[in-house]
């Protein structure tokens, strides 16, 4: 669904109200500036997606009447989240008008118009499967799947953690599907880490202002405490992927050991579905045991594919950009899916230099996937903490798309880690339907 002229500004009242101003069409920021957005750009907000008030900062528009750039002085600046399964094209335009501004908390801030009656964002929609998307929950299964978990396994630490916090404080929606008995089972392992992201979800440091959006897992899960539900999981839900790594922990490499030990057990209780890891990639030794006992896919995320700005945001403790790439070429050689969680950022991600080191990262490591990431991250204390000032030359999120796909046919583009059935089969198909 196309619209034939650009969508007008939103602005809050600051006390949450929000309302359009007719005199401005919304644009877009790429990097530190801001531009008008390509009209074919625009899609209505997917279900999901919510509207945020940015208080400290004016929205930028572009004037109706003389075509000019300028601020609207009416209210605070909004900007949109857009649900899984979809990537931000640019982010919303704004100047923040004082110091005092608060950072902005870890979610994305994708640019939002409005127009006879609906929102509008500039996104494409990169993924078929619709695992996450929030028509498919179902609030009382999920309740009732939570107590059958935790009832089943009362002296499991980890399914504890994953009903208790993951499912019913935080609403993580792999925690929610694995109460649904479908899909994405999600094992985290590791209370710590090798990195020290800036935006790191699961810890801050105290003199940090903005505040993680979950509290890290405290306790070394066992293999058994891992087999003990995953086995089951494997066994009845419908494409069933196990994943090591998620948002409510450290790094899971840093586990390797019971990983192994966990993959092994498992595989003697049952050949069904697909056993990933979610990872900052850091040891490909590790990487290559885990493949050699059955690990089959990897996802390792990255800011960038330029090892300036990678280093600047991971901060990394022992490993280099080095062993990231080795990780993943590894596990392509032992014949496993790789993916990258691609964290775009417009005006950053679709430089030209990102491009070209983007490339040499496919072509060195035989990448199989790359997940096109919303960023989470307050853009300007994002730029500023990585010291990032100079732009270069940008293409255009959409354009380096469709220049990657083109140079790489075989590549495939998505959000989600791929169950085994379409790694082994046809990649195109939507599989998540009921």
């Amino acid at each position: 669904m196309s619209i034939s002229t650009s969508p007008y500004l939103l602005y809050s009242d600051g006390e949450g109200q929000i309302f359009e101003d007719t005199s401005l069409y919304t644009a877009g920021r790429a990097g530190w500036d801001a531009y008008p957005i390509p009209v074919e750009d625009w899609i209505e907000l997917p279900e999901g997606g919510n509207l945020y008030e940015l208080p400290g900062r004016r929205g930028i528009g572009i004037d109706v009447e003389t075509g000019e750039m300028r601020l609207c002085e009416l209210g605070w600046a909004v900007a949109a989240f857009i649900p899984p399964a979809h990537t931000g094209l640019y982010v919303s335009a704004y100047e923040t008008l004082d110091a005092d501004a608060p950072t902005l908390p870890l979610f994305c801030y994708t640019a939002v118009g409005w127009l006879d009656g609906k929102n509008y964002v500039p996104a494409v929609r990169i993924e078929k499967d619709i695992r996450q998307d929030c028509e498919g929950y179902d609030q009382e299964i999920i309740d009732n799947g939570t107590q059958k978990l935790l009832s089943l396994y009362s002296q499991n630490r980890l399914v504890k953690h994953l009903m208790e916090n993951c499912c019913q404080t935080y609403t993580c929606p792999a925690a929610r599907n694995l109460a649904m008995g479908r899909w994405e089972c999600p094992i985290p392992i590791s209370p710590a880490c090798n990195a020290n992201c800036i935006g790191c979800i699961s810890f801050q440091p105290q003199e940090e202002e903005i505040i993680s959006t979950q509290d890290r897992l405290t306790f070394k899960p066992t293999a058994a405490e891992v087999v003990e539900y995953t086995v089951p999981h494997l066994m009845s839900a419908p494409y069933p992927i196990v994943s090591f790594g998620q948002g409510c922990e450290g790094e899971p490499l840093l586990m390797w050991e019971t990983i192994k030990e966990a993959i092994i057990e498992i595989r003697k209780h049952t050949n069904k579905g697909s056993i990933n890891i979610n990872t900052n990639g850091s040891n490909p030794k590790a990487v290559a045991e885990l493949a050699s006992v059955g690990l089959d896919s990897i996802r390792v995320s990255l800011n960038s594919a330029r090892e300036n700005i990678y280093n600047a945001y991971y901060r990394p403790n022992n490993y280099t950009f080095a062993d990231i790439k080795e990780s993943i070429r590894v596990m392509s050689e032992a014949g496993k899916w790789t993916s990258i969680n691609y964290f775009v950022f417009p005006g950053m991600t679709d430089s030209v230099e990102e491009y070209e080191a983007l490339r040499k990262l496919i072509k060195d490591t035989g990448l199989k996937m790359i997940q096109w990431r919303n960023f989470n991250i307050d853009p300007d204390w994002y730029l500023g903490k990585i010291g990032f000032t100079e732009m270069g030359e940008i293409m255009g999120i959409k354009q380096m798309m469709e220049l990657i796909q083109e140079e790489f046919p075989g590549l495939k583009f998505g959000y989600f880690n791929p169950p085994i059935e379409r790694i082994k089969g046809d990649f195109t198909q939507n599989f998540a339907h009921h």
